[in-house]
């Protein structure tokens, strides 16, 4: 009896360990040729242990996608197979158009369908974002890559659409993430927020200061991921920071302006 409790045991904790997700954000400043090999290496070393990487900040001309397949084969290095995609130039004209990437592990997840870039509003979102949907134990959820217009430039007026998403995409489980350029206390995610939406984050700072004054090195509450609590439960979540692997911040910034942001949650 003790051997078929423990074998019963066994198969929960396996299953509930296939039905967790580990995500990660991560504006990468500038991803694209100008991303030497050594930086690339250090990229795939610290995401490795995630199932699914968004990335924000894909380079849209020559060189975008190039880094973006070189940084697959250089995870694929690493014990585990990865595959990737990589989205078309954003067709916002006021603004700088730039790609996003989606990277994940398909012994984990699997991708259904094509990613796809969001067309309804493309008019209003100058980088509009990229959808994709995956699979996990016969679950799926849809992660909403985005990269907002910056702070100056008012992102709310581009954020404030993405209380219509739901409503467009009614049959998904939408999980929003990346840089928004503006902290989730901001009352342009309240219609988000009535709807069941949390932010996994609250009060974290994600991007890199100029200089650390007083040992203080991040400044702004840019990067979060929001998701549906009915359908979704954080089960762990934090940000990595790399930069203290550098011997300056100027040296840090060379990966990124941004920190990392990752979360581990299971599908209700």
């Amino acid at each position: 009896m003790k051997n078929i409790t423990g074998y019963l045991l066994f198969l929960f904790i396996t299953f509930q360990s296939f039905s967790q997700v580990k995500i990660i954000s991560w504006n990468i400043e500038n991803f694209g040729k100008s991303k030497s090999q050594s930086s690339l290496g250090f990229i795939a070393s610290t995401i490795s242990n995630y199932d699914i990487v968004a990335i924000q900040e894909v380079v849209a001309g020559y060189g975008g996608a190039q880094t973006v397949a070189k940084l697959a084969a250089l995870l694929n290095e690493k014990g585990s197979k990865w595959d990737y995609t990589i989205s078309n130039p954003t067709s916002g004209s006021s603004y700088k158009t730039e790609r996003y990437a989606f990277l994940w592990k398909p012994g984990k997840v699997k991708l259904k369908g094509d990613a796809w870039l969001e067309k309804k509003f493309h008019l209003v979102i100058d980088r509009e974002p990229y959808f994709a949907t995956f699979e996990v134990n016969k679950k799926t959820f849809t992660v909403v890559n985005f990269h907002a217009i910056t702070k100056s430039k008012q992102p709310e007026t581009e954020i404030k659409y993405f209380k219509f998403l739901p409503q467009e995409y009614p049959d998904l489980n939408l999980v929003f993430a990346g840089d928004f350029n503006c902290p989730e206390s901001h009352t342009v995610f309240n219609p988000l927020k009535k709807m069941g939406y949390v932010s996994v984050f609250q009060k974290q700072k994600t991007t890199l200061k100029q200089k650390c004054v007083a040992e203080i090195c991040l400044a702004s509450e840019f990067d979060n991921i929001f998701y549906d609590t009915a359908k979704l439960k954080v089960l762990n979540f934090g940000v990595i920071h790399f930069y203290k692997k550098f011997n300056s911040l100027q040296e840090a910034r060379k990966i990124s302006d941004h920190i990392p942001a990752w979360t581990e949650f299971s599908l209700n």
